[in-house]
């Protein structure tokens, strides 16, 4: 298997991946089908959380609703539909 082949193969497998990943939205879009939460050190880390727990879910969406703490962030978010 030549590099380009591998490269390609790798491009297209870590785009379809995010392809099907939940969304962060900033307005509620399409119908509510639960929440979640999370915990993390960094509110990156913590996006990732609740983005991961979504997907799981089925979510195409999610909202990030709260964020609370100061050495230790626990966030919620609303998944959609």
């Amino acid at each position: 298997m030549n590099m380009k082949t591998v490269f390609t193969a790798i491009a297209l497998s870590t785009l379809s991946v995010g392809a099907f990943a939940a969304t962060e939205i900033q307005y509620p879009q399409g119908q509510e089908i639960g929440s979640v939460s999370a915990s993390a050190n960094t509110l990156d880390s913590l996006q990732a959380k609740l983005a991961a727990k979504a997907d799981a879910a089925g979510a195409k969406t999610f909202q990030i609703t709260s964020v609370q703490g100061d050495d230790t962030l626990h966030g919620n978010a609303i998944l959609f539909k």
